[in-house]
């Protein structure tokens, strides 16, 4: 006798939060991963701060290209799962993984011969420039072994397995956040290498999870059986998971885009700034990766109901995804408002940087509960196959608005004014989110649809 998937019928808030916990905690584990990051590096000086800021859109950047395939794969496979189809399940996995090592082939190259060039857009400052190629060569390199990672993990989250996508997260995050120390400061006995040390404790991570989720996934998967005897591209697939992969993959791309036009924004006018803003996008994600934990539990469910064409269950996840994600912002947003000079204080933060950064992290901490809408119709329509409904959402909320307001109150107003930006545009986002839930996901027909 079959066994039912438990997305078929078991009540939605307990499905939602036993999807969503454990991606939730392995994304906590990673954003502090981030933060103890930066920590150590700060130790290290401004100038090593500012160059690992600089090169975080170009890491944001893989991890983009890697979560859009990632994404797609889940809605297909997952909508293939619910319809009850694990042969064409498995055909897509084996399609997404080909066009997952293809994508890694471009970061070998950027890694090698564009680290440098990049920095010079932002920075002539030497020790900035020297401290960005020595980090950037190895983390952007060697990333390949996320895009393997992610791809697996996906498909596990496709299955409805939560537990090992976590399990593999936290591998990686606490072999780096143990390495870190040891290979930036040369403890037992072992040389200190600075921004290297720091960049090889992230590899090495990032490697630890790759090799575990293999080994899961050969071990443990039941659902999917991927297999490349007599494999060919088959462009229909290709094309299918592109559809959901490129609106995903570019809305992953837009806070690289966004942080490095906001760094040329900031940079003639002050390091510090941009210091401190590399700061903030790390800080951030402790506060955004839960709510992407509770995207990541919503979107299966969302697909394999709107497979099984289950309207009903589609609506009560998505009323408890939007309660859950508001809960979480709110938090965020009366911390980082009630104790910025205590966060600022963890990073050496200096007294300019305390004048920036208090002003900025109260202002920026309202985006986060502005955003609530915006970011749960996102997810939505991503687990629908509708990625450009949501590329509009999410350009709206990171680049359409922020970069010309920008470019209109840093004169008026100064760096206070690109703060601003942020919480305005939110609300902008969540408004244009509310007239296509109105207009789209209400209207949508169950199983009619490609």
């Amino acid at each position: 006798m079959e066994k039912r998937n438990p997305m078929a019928y078991k009540p939605i808030f307990p499905l939602l939060m036993s999807m969503a916990f454990p991606p939730m905690i392995s994304m906590l584990i990673q954003s502090l991963y981030n933060i103890v990051d930066s920590i150590f590096v700060a130790q290290l000086g401004e100038e090593a701060l500012t160059a690992v800021s600089l090169i975080y859109p170009l890491q944001n950047l893989s991890l983009a290209f890697s979560c859009g395939v990632g994404i797609a794969l889940n809605a297909i496979i997952a909508r293939h799962l619910g319809a009850h189809n694990d042969k064409e399940a498995s055909f897509v996995a084996t399609q997404g993984i080909v066009m997952t090592l293809l994508h890694s082939i471009l970061f070998v190259g950027i890694g090698l011969f564009l680290i440098e060039p990049f920095l010079t857009l932002f920075t002539q400052n030497q020790d900035v420039i020297q401290y960005g190629i020595e980090y950037g060569f190895i983390v952007i390199t060697f990333t390949f072994s996320t895009f393997i990672h992610l791809a697996i993990e996906k498909m596990f989250q496709a299955c409805g397995n939560m537990i090992i996508p976590m399990i593999m997260q936290m591998v990686g995050a606490i072999v780096n956040i143990i390495l870190d120390p040891i290979l930036i400061f040369g403890y037992f006995g072992l040389p200190a290498l600075g921004v290297s040390g720091a960049a090889l404790a992230t590899i090495i991570g990032q490697f630890s999870a790759c090799f575990l989720s293999i080994y899961l996934f050969l071990r443990y998967n039941s659902h999917i059986h991927i297999s490349f005897r007599h494999f060919r591209i088959n462009w229909h697939t290709f094309k299918n998971l592109y559809s959901i992969a490129i609106p995903s993959g570019v809305m992953m791309c837009l806070p690289s885009v966004l942080v490095s036009a906001l760094n040329g924004i900031l940079a003639p006018v002050s390091q510090t700034a941009v210091a401190f803003f590399g700061i903030y996008y790390k800080l951030q994600t402790f506060v955004n990766m839960p709510t992407t934990g509770i995207v990541q539990g919503m979107r299966p469910i969302m697909s394999y109901n709107y497979g099984a064409h289950q309207r009903n269950r589609m609506d009560q996840t998505l009323k408890m995804a939007t309660l859950t994600i508001g809960t979480i912002l709110l938090f965020g947003t009366c911390l980082f408002f009630i104790f910025p000079a205590q966060i600022l204080q963890m990073f050496n933060a200096n007294q300019d940087m305390l004048m920036v950064g208090i002003t900025g992290l109260r202002i920026l901490s309202l985006s986060f509960i502005c955003s609530t809408f915006a970011i749960v119709m996102s997810g939505v329509f991503e687990s629908l196959g509708k990625g450009p409904i949501s590329l509009i959402i999410t350009l709206t909320r990171q680049f359409i608005i922020i970069i010309p307001l920008s470019l209109i109150l840093l004169p008026l107003v100064g760096v206070t004014g690109i703060w601003l930006t942020f919480p305005l545009s939110e609300l902008i986002a969540s408004f244009i989110a509310f007239l296509l839930y109105q207009k789209v996901y209400k209207k949508i027909k169950i199983g009619n649809e490609n």
